[in-house]
């Protein structure tokens, strides 16, 4: 599971950065290396979206273990 995890959040660090660069500098790097919604940009942003909801599992087991 630690490998999942860290797999994981090295994704959701990969979103966050794209989502800043975005926002700040109107530039999508997602699109810049795997095309314009392509089918391999679909798989990108589909990969690191199931990622982001499974960091929210994360949540769960902080709290379970500071109690």
């Amino acid at each position: 599971m630690k490998t999942l995890d860290y797999i994981v959040l090295i994704l959701v660090i990969v979103g966050t950065l794209n989502w800043g660069l975005i926002g700040l500098l109107n530039f999508d790097l997602v699109r810049v290396l795997f095309g314009d919604m392509t089918l391999l940009s679909r798989i990108v942003y589909s990969i690191i979206g199931v990622a982001g909801l499974y960091s929210l599992s994360f949540f769960g087991r902080v709290a379970s273990t500071t109690d």
